[in-house]
């Protein structure tokens, strides 16, 4: 229960130290159940298998595995805005 309670006080001291710098926490790491493969957005691994329409992020980043396939051209960028 304290190791806990320490983890905590520490992931609230980064976050408030994150603020009081105008800095942003990447999505992935503010939020949890998000893919790994998406690091500037949370998107949640499959299932469901979700396609670009179904979601709002565009030109992001993908890193492999692309486990729902964003990066058709495989250069890196997802969901690319034509």
């Amino acid at each position: 229960m304290i190791r806990f309670a320490r983890l905590m006080i520490m992931a609230c001291l980064v976050v408030v130290g994150v603020m009081l710098l105008g800095l942003r926490l990447p999505v992935a790491v503010a939020q949890s159940n998000c893919s790994p493969a998406y690091p500037d957005v949370c998107i949640p691994p499959p299932p469901p298998d979700l396609d670009c329409g179904e979601i709002t992020h565009r030109n992001f980043r993908v890193l492999a595995p692309d486990p729902h396939r964003f990066d058709g051209d495989k250069d890196g960028i997802g969901c690319e805005a034509q």
